[in-house]
């Protein structure tokens, strides 16, 4: 299925039958307001490289870098929004895939800011691909949905056995420190990923939906009073998950902490899982980056970076 065709899906979906509504200004999915992103990573004469580019905007990548100095052979592409955030009746569609035995990186150049919408919403499709002893680092920067956003995400991933991604999602519940009511004021955050075989044997399927005024939000099994949190799945071989799993260390500490965390297996021995809730976006970033640094050392034999100081 095309990545059209499974944009569209998500404009039948449950939870977003009252937010049809076209906006007074320019109209949903209007040309300037689909963003379209293809990356396609290779191995060549024994490097990986960025083999193919197609970029839409308000969606950009320049180029691959290789600054990791832990792993110089790691192609790496920030995702560029040069819309200023998500704005309704925006589309986008991301697509990367990783050829055999290819690694990459791919992360965003900031937050995902989804602004304060009147009518309708917006949404973004990703469809992300890896062939027999890929190896792929999806990271994107936190997403921050504005008071009165309405946002949609769809994550379809394709995953050999032998392939490790390293993927999920960071969200801050809004600009907690802008006006009081921005604490989760969202109107709709949907977030949704499915996980297949290159066979089509399904592995496993999650959504995270938060809607407006949602009670339970802050129930102590759900965010607790914390602002922020994390899903990061490693879909990798059980033995590297097993060797993962010893690894990490649980986060609870006594008293009131700033962050919780801790790891679970995914089903199907498709991986494992880290969930990380915090009081700021450093809390759960510290604890994200202590699970990426173990899946790297376990996956690829290689750590990671001195951390840059403005993080």
């Amino acid at each position: 299925m095309g990545l059209n065709a499974r944009l569209g899906q998500l404009d039948t979906a449950r939870e977003l039958v009252g937010f049809q509504t076209e906006p007074a200004q320019m109209r949903a999915a209007a040309p300037g307001k689909v963003g379209e992103l293809r990356l396609g990573f290779s191995l060549r004469e024994g490097r990986s490289i960025l083999h193919d580019l197609y970029r839409v905007t308000p969606l950009l990548v320049q180029q691959a870098l290789y600054w990791d100095e832990a792993m110089p052979e790691l192609p790496i592409c920030s995702i560029i929004a040069i819309g200023g955030g998500i704005l309704q009746g925006d589309r986008y569609r991301i697509d990367i895939s990783v050829g055999e035995g290819a690694c990459a990186h791919v992360t965003t150049q900031s937050a995902n800011r989804v602004h304060q919408m009147d009518a309708n919403y917006a949404s973004q499709h990703q469809a992300v691909t890896l062939e027999s002893g890929a190896y792929l680092e999806y990271l994107p920067d936190f997403t921050i949905p504005y008071r009165g956003s309405r946002f949609i995400n769809q994550t379809d991933i394709v995953v050999a056995e032998d392939a490790t991604l390293l993927h999920g999602e960071m969200v801050l519940a809004g600009r907690k420190h802008h006006h009081v009511d921005e604490r989760f004021g969202l109107d709709l955050l949907s977030l949704a990923v499915a996980v297949r075989r290159p066979d089509g044997r399904k592995i496993f399927a999650e959504k995270i939906l938060i809607e407006k005024d949602e009670p339970t939000v802050d129930y102590p099994a759900v965010m607790g009073g914390f602002d922020a949190f994390a899903n990061i799945m490693c879909l990798t071989p059980p033995p590297v998950a097993t060797r993962i799993k010893e690894r990490f260390e649980t986060h609870f500490p006594a008293g009131a902490p700033r962050s919780i965390s801790g790891v679970c297996r995914l089903p199907n021995e498709a991986g494992i899982m880290l969930r990380a809730v915090g009081m700021e976006t450093y809390d759960v970033r510290n604890e994200v980056r202590r699970f990426w640094q173990i899946v790297r050392e376990e996956a690829r034999g290689r750590t990671l970076p001195q951390e840059f100081l403005w993080r």
